[in-house]
């Protein structure tokens, strides 16, 4: 008997899941749609965000790219400490 029942409550939620299906089925594509929405604005933002930091990166460059030069002559020239090894 309870085999019986347990046939009847899954026939009875396949039905119900078929006549549902369609306010599902709507559903599923107004989330997709949603989030199709929302990861074009993301990149969006993403990508102006990135045109600003390389907008920065340009502006600043006057600045930073001697100050690389001078630190990278210092580091070339700077005498190096010989490896002592004490025991």
């Amino acid at each position: 008997m309870k085999t019986f029942l347990k046939v009847l409550l899954v026939a009875a939620l396949l039905v119900i899941a078929i006549k549902l299906s369609p306010v599902i089925f709507i559903g599923a594509i107004l989330g997709l749609l949603a989030a199709a929405v929302l990861g074009s604005v993301g990149l969006s933002l993403v990508a102006a965000f990135v045109a600003v930091a390389l907008a920065l990166v340009v502006a600043l460059a006057p600045i930073w790219i001697p100050v690389l030069c001078v630190i990278g002559l210092i580091k070339l020239f700077r005498a190096k400490e010989p490896n002592v090894v004490t025991a």
